[in-house]
């Protein structure tokens, strides 16, 4: 039987299972709104680290506004390769799939949290 994302989390230690939830779902999110970009239509595809990353910050930003990095901080995520590691978690437990060509090394420094969270972060105004 597979095992639940807080007993996941609990076993590893590095990152609160809200953290986990948030990367899951963020994928799925994040696929999503690959697809409404290019072709609705179009099968899903794989996404790569780099494309994961920027698309769980746009959750993120969405989800905590000008918290987002205090948010996954405090959940033990500090930087992209932190997504990473979370994914590859999720991979060896199989709540997620990787390709030959996929390594952890993809999520490496993507963006720095500072800066997409704080010093570029802008609101959009209606």
């Amino acid at each position: 039987m597979k095992k639940t994302i807080e007993e996941i989390a609990r076993e590893d230690g590095r990152y609160d299972a809200r953290a986990l939830k948030f990367v899951f779902e963020g994928l799925a999110e994040t696929i999503e709104e690959l697809r409404k970009q290019e072709d609705p239509e179009a099968m899903p595809r794989h996404i790569s680290g780099q494309e994961l990353s920027f698309g769980l910050a746009d959750a993120a930003q969405k989800r905590w506004g000008r918290l987002a990095r205090m948010v996954l901080g405090y959940w033990g995520v500090k930087a992209t390769r932190d997504f990473g590691e979370i994914v590859y978690l999720m991979i060896d437990y199989g709540w997620m799939t990787s390709q030959d060509t996929d390594t952890i090394d993809d999520f490496n420094n993507v963006f720095d949290f500072k800066d997409v969270f704080e010093t570029k972060y802008s609101i959009e105004l209606r």
